[in-house]
């Protein structure tokens, strides 16, 4: 018999706990198997495969194209996830091939049949081999679960998930004891500590710290921990294995700073979380004449010695001292610090940006702040779109007219793009731009996620996108909170509510984290634990609009309706003498019934650009009231992309 070789995909099914379902249900697995057997042969036909083993529970198939092996599968997988549902797992792997009949052989089999065992029911899992076929695929969605050292396999393989509407995306723990993970390039920067004792020397410690994050950002090849999350551990006593599990990094930078005189010491060195074990330290010596200066010096040295460590290639960007003055860098730490915390914090925030700027009219950060700022005032309806946003766009473009490699302006520019110029092109474009300056800049993945999820109509992709914001600021309650968000607008209303309970462990007293709370119990039905949850988030935002709308909201399907009334009624009130958000007048009013009223304020919510109505496709509230013409005709006055 003639033994060929050629590159092929190889896709191993099979359905899971067949022999358990054979004891308990025969008559349910004899269905089962002839429900796989019937689409496997009209799948494998359709996309020009070859069934080269089916055992009644499972197959193993060839194909010539991998996007042809993961489209397939991905119409078996989810006719197998309708009524009655078929616990399928499939793998698919693409490599060279030996052919001997309808035997084959080789490596390629082998990491095919790995990726099959590895996946569980209702998933698809496919190698780095086979997803670098399928990646510029628009209709196939993936996510990496991370590299794997698989058995008898001997280079690392990097496993994907597909991501598509319907199909299942495991945790991480679904996956232990399957295989070693590798661990990836990671590492945290903890704040300096200052040794000296002179506290003016604080402000000096946490800048190096903020100079190295800067610098090591920009490597592709290595993750770094968010500044939010990895300052969270200032002036605390951990153990380092904690904050490696916590900001989940394989290795933690810290250091300490001591001043004597015109004399300063810095020391550095870096630990593996997993043993404790020192891979590298070193100490600079300097005489202070300019602390920027050594800053900026002492920053480079650090990252390029931690470039040579942990990756051995790709030179690190540093990033000239953002300012010469003290006070001007002190206000914007201090304005970052309450622009986190959002609601009334951004108020406070942007009086700190302002300081910033007004001292230093040509720190780009500093007006990246206020563009931040601004633009989160008007979304978060604390100040008229028309008021804020334009301030806000003035000074993400001062930014970018400073400093044209500053992340966070082109962060802030596509954010306005989005919910206030409404002009898609240019926001793709912005963040696009934002992600090519520094991968590693948590905001963009949360706002970006918020674009895929509103504006292109990507729920999977959002959450991916969310997702990855929540590993990079692991510590931080916004990164759970607008991850719920996108796990809202894809209907993942349990794991919604999952998050937004994370970030309440953050925040406890989180207005955020309680009105994410009452959306996704409102989306789940459980009216009384929503009222619940809102009724904190009111207490803790001190009324804002929209927690006393979704209050209101959740009164009415509850079916008390004259508290529900009673709420719309002071929403209505309020809007005479304070900007108001429309949209969250729109949704209790529809709920009530009060048609023409709703639509009244989502005509006005149009004309006042509010933040959040190019939310309305995808957020949960405004479902109901998608079937009326008026609300359809607001879609095509949007001019969405898709």
């Amino acid at each position: 018999m003639p033994i060929t070789r050629q590159l092929a995909a190889i896709m191993f099914a099979d359905i899971v706990g067949y022999t358990a379902i054979m004891q308990e249900n025969e008559e349910l697995a004899v269905h089962s198997q002839q429900k796989l057997k019937q689409k496997l042969e009209e799948e494998i036909e359709k996309h020009d495969g070859r069934i080269l083993d089916f055992r009644g529970d499972g197959a193993m198939c060839s194909f010539s194209s991998t996007t042809e092996a993961v489209r397939a599968a991905l119409a078996l997988q989810l006719n197998m996830l309708s009524t009655p549902v078929v616990p399928l797992r499939i793998g698919i792997h693409t490599g060279d091939i030996v052919f001997e009949g309808n035997n084959i052989y080789g490596d390629g089999v082998n990491i095919a049949s790995r990726m099959e065992s590895f996946a569980v029911p209702g998933s698809i899992f496919i190698s780095g081999k086979a997803h670098d076929d399928i990646k510029n695929q628009n209709d196939i969605q993936t996510v990496s679960l991370g590299k794997f050292a698989l058995k008898n396999v001997k280079e690392q393989v990097e496993i994907f998930a597909v991501s598509n509407t319907g199909i299942k995306i495991p945790e991480r723990s679904d996956l232990e004891g399957k295989g070693d993970v590798v661990p990836e390039k990671s590492i945290a920067v903890l704040p300096f500590v200052n040794m000296s004792n002179d506290p003016e020397q604080e402000y000096f410690s946490d800048g190096m710290a903020e100079e190295i994050i800067n610098a090591l950002a920009h490597l592709k090849d290595l993750k770094v921990a968010g500044r939010t999350s990895s300052f969270q551990f200032k002036d605390l006593q951990v153990d380092l294995r904690k904050v490696g599990e916590k900001l989940k990094v394989s290795t933690v930078l810290e250091g300490s700073i001591r001043k004597h005189g015109n004399k300063l010491r810095v020391t550095a060195q870096l630990t593996n979380v997993s043993d404790g074990f020192n891979i590298w330290s070193e100490k600079y010596d300097r005489t202070i004449e300019n602390i920027f200066v050594i800053q900026d010096e002492i920053a480079t040295a650090i990252t390029e010695k931690l470039k040579i460590t942990l990756l051995a290639s790709e030179k690190p960007v540093t990033r000239k001292a953002p300012t010469i003055h003290k006070e001007a860098y002190d206000n914007y730490l201090r304005g970052r610090f309450f622009w986190n915390k959002r609601g009334l914090g951004l108020k406070k925030g942007l009086e700190y940006f302002l300081k910033a700027a007004e001292i230093d009219p040509l720190f780009a950060l500093a007006h990246a702040g206020i563009a931040d700022s601004y633009s989160l005032l008007a979304f978060y309806a604390l100040m008229p779109p028309h008021d804020a946003m334009p301030k806000a766009k003035k000074a993400a473009e001062t930014a970018i007219q400073l400093n044209d490699q500053l992340v966070e302006a082109w962060t802030s520019l596509a954010f306005i793009n989005m919910l206030y110029d409404w002009d898609w092109e240019a926001a793709r474009n912005h963040f696009k731009k934002a992600f090519a300056i520094n991968s590693n800049y948590a905001p963009t993945h949360n706002w970006h996620s918020t674009f895929l999820s509103w504006i292109e109509n990507k729920p999977d992709e959002a959450v991916n996108a969310g997702n990855k914001a929540r590993e990079l600021e692991p510590l931080v309650g916004i990164s759970y909170n607008l991850l719920a968000n996108t796990l809202l607008g894809a209907k993942r209303y349990d794991e919604a509510l999952k998050a937004s309970h994370t970030a309440l462990e953050l925040e406890p007293n989180s207005f955020l984290a309680y009105w994410f709370m009452g959306v996704s119990l409102i989306s789940l039905e459980r009216y009384p634990e929503a009222i619940d949850a809102l009724t904190h988030s009111v207490t803790f935002s001190g009324r804002h609009s929209w927690t006393i709308s979704e209050l209101s909201n959740a009164y009415a399907l509850n079916g008390d309706t004259q508290k529900a009334q009673e709420l719309l009624d002071e929403l209505i009130s309020r809007s005479d003498k304070e900007y108001v958000s429309s949209m969250f007048v729109f949704i209790p009013a529809f709920t009530l019934r009060h048609f023409d009223l709703a639509f009244d304020y989502l005509n006005k919510a149009y004309e006042q650009r509010d933040g959040t109505i190019p939310g309305c496709r995808a957020w949960p509230g405004f479902e109901p009231a998608k079937q009326d013409p008026r609300f359809q005709d607001l879609i095509k006055r949007m001019n969405f992309p898709i």
